[in-house]
């Protein structure tokens, strides 16, 4: 995988460190990102010097979704059109879901839409302080692509979370459970490289079987069902026509991704100040 263009291996000792590294996108998860990172967690669960795989974004973000300036250039409108698509997505991160060794997120900065999927499907979150959680892809339309909340922060929170759009800080996202230690920008690194080491003591069959023990925990509870039925309604809901989602995509490509940011935001900046 030397040759990919998005992602970053490096095998430290017995940890795998995976880098989404498309800083001018925010991480942005474009088609090619995640064939890139599809392709090297296929090497890393193959590898068996490594116990402990680390996913990690970069300063500003660790990602902020799917590259939703793609998807209008791309044309993705119709119902079966985003079926076909949203199954990548939600391979890519039921993949790292499902991985049969430990994987640990490190997050910095935003971790959005389909970033904040992605790194919920990861065993164990460490962020920094300036950490931003949330799903607000619905602001303009859309919904959760891989539905994973629910099994993580429980029904209230989840609700709040994707019927406003809202992001939650760091501090918010420990006390709801969806991340296990938040540390000084400064300690990323050094902190997950402790964790990493102290899960990478405990042989590796044993961590793949905890891990599958763990996985199946979660089937009997309904997360792959719940996945796979959300599927279809997100192929639904993301091709409804609405008058915001239009406009929306008619910014998007008249004017770029950012003026249509900042025109959904500008929608719920009232509400956001009381």
């Amino acid at each position: 995988m030397s040759d990919a263009e998005f992602i970053h291996l490096d095998i430290r000792r017995q940890t795998a460190w995976i880098r989404i590294d498309r800083p001018q996108k925010l991480n942005a998860l474009s088609v090619e990102l995640m064939r890139e990172l599809s392709a090297i967690l296929d090497v890393v669960e193959k590898n068996d010097d490594v116990r402990v795989v680390v996913l990690q974004g970069g300063e500003r973000a660790f990602s902020v979704g799917y590259d939703i300036a793609q998807e209008v250039e791309m044309g993705v409108s119709t119902a079966e059109q985003w079926y076909g698509g949203l199954e990548a997505n939600i391979a890519l991160t039921m993949k790292v879901w499902g991985l049969n060794k430990p994987v640990i997120g490190a997050v910095s900065g935003w971790c959005l839409a389909g970033g904040c999927e992605l790194a919920m499907a990861c065993d164990l979150l460490v962020c920094t302080d300036d950490a931003q959680f949330g799903e607000p892809e619905i602001r303009f339309g859309s919904g959760p692509v891989t539905l994973l909340m629910p099994f993580l922060i429980g029904q209230k929170a989840t609700n709040e979370l994707l019927f406003t759009g809202d992001t939650i800080d760091a501090g918010r996202a420990k006390e709801l459970g969806l991340v296990n230690h938040v540390v000084p920008h400064e300690d990323l690194e050094a902190h997950v490289e402790k964790l990493a080491a102290k899960i990478a003591l405990t042989p590796l069959p044993i961590l793949r079987y905890t891990k599958r023990a763990l996985t199946r925990a979660y089937t009997a509870m309904g997360l792959q069902a719940a996945v796979g039925d959300n599927h279809a309604i997100a192929a639904v809901l993301n091709s409804a026509s609405t008058p915001e989602r239009s406009e929306f995509t008619e910014l998007v490509a008249s004017k770029g991704l950012k003026a249509a940011l900042a025109w959904r935001d500008a929608r719920f900046a009232t509400a956001d100040a009381h």
